[in-house]
């Protein structure tokens, strides 16, 4: 075992207390802890419909619903991992977390949104497979070819969080024990090392560029081809759909990657830090909004959801109508 390891154990941190929003006054604590559950159960809510969609209904489990699925489901374990300690936090000012635990959450914080980052990468693939070479794209995105990429992510996914997190483990903690954010990341528990964090951060910093950046430049690939290959479509009904197909995914892809882009650089690039408050409410939406709007969105903009919430609502009315004839 290394002396570093040794250092950091021997250390008087037992658990952190995540602060949340430094500035927020105790007197709105209980409306943020309430506004923070609403986000929660919306997110469980929601994602959850799409999958129990995709069990009951069959016509849906095909490559670009196996994404949504996935991605669903990632959704509901990062929500799950980051709120309920926060929630508590301005609740009940429960806030305490053990040095282990946060180490825990820290770790599946940042699997989830590297998984999110892969997910997203398979969903630009998805649509230039389809959009690009329609003839071929059943036979080369089958439900199988969809469910190994989506079992890869999953398990590769663990991968960049578990180096950071080999470094962050050889820093001795012994004094400062506030986490200034809403939940445990890497940044946030570097800060609060009794040893220089240079070299930690930016191992830090560049397994986490390369998370974002190696998705984010396939993905700018993907859709610059895609718009090349709508441009050649003569029909402009053909345009419009293809363009609308693509619209909403290139939203949630900008909503998850830019605000993540300018955190993380701002972050490690002197002079060009943002405040705490700025920090947290940047990584608050850009990690929360996503969850939220992608089940509503999906519901309302594809074809095959539609028709089953107006097929599901028919076959109600008929069950209710049968009923009311009996009485």
């Amino acid at each position: 075992m290394s002396q570093e390891y040794i250092l950091s154990r021997s250390s008087v941190v037992t658990e952190f207390f995540i602060v949340g929003f430094p500035g927020l006054q105790p007197k709105y604590y209980s409306l943020m802890a309430a506004f923070l559950l609403c986000i929660y159960i919306a997110v469980i809510t929601g994602n959850s419909l799409i999958v129990v969609l995709f069990v009951i209904e069959r016509s849906l489990q095909k490559p670009m619903y196996i994404i949504m699925l996935s991605l669903s489901l990632s959704d509901i374990g990062f929500c799950t991992v980051a709120l309920p300690k926060v929630i508590s936090r301005y609740w009940f000012n429960d806030g305490y977390i053990g040095f282990y635990v946060c180490l825990f959450q820290r770790q599946l914080i940042h699997y989830f949104g590297t998984l999110n980052s892969l997910i997203m990468m398979i969903m630009a693939l998805d649509r230039y497979l389809a959009i690009c070479y329609p003839l071929r794209y059943p036979v080369l995105m089958t439900n199988r070819t969809m469910r190994l990429l989506i079992g890869f992510s999953w398990v590769t996914a663990m991968i960049a969080p578990t180096i950071s997190l080999m470094q962050t483990v050889k820093l001795p903690f012994c004094g400062p024990n506030t986490i200034i954010h809403c939940f445990c990341d890497s940044l946030s528990m570097n800060q609060l090392a009794c040893a220089d964090a240079t070299l930690t951060n930016l191992i830090s910093y560049a397994v986490a560029m390369f998370v974002l950046l190696v998705p984010l430049s396939f993905i700018i690939f993907s859709y610059l081809s895609i718009l090349v290959s709508v441009l050649r479509i003569a029909n402009t009904q053909g345009r419009m759909k293809a363009f609308s197909t693509c619209a909403t995914q290139l939203t949630i892809i900008a909503i998850y990657y830019v605000p993540r882009f300018v955190v993380y650089t701002t972050s490690n690039i002197p002079n060009a830090q943002m405040n705490s408050s700025q920090k947290i409410a940047l990584v608050m939406f850009y990690s929360l909004l996503p969850p939220v709007v992608n089940p509503f969105i999906y519901c309302i903009r594809i074809k095959e959801i539609r028709q089953f919430f107006i097929k599901w609502c028919v076959h109600r009315n008929r069950i209710v109508k049968w009923c009311a004839s009996f009485q």
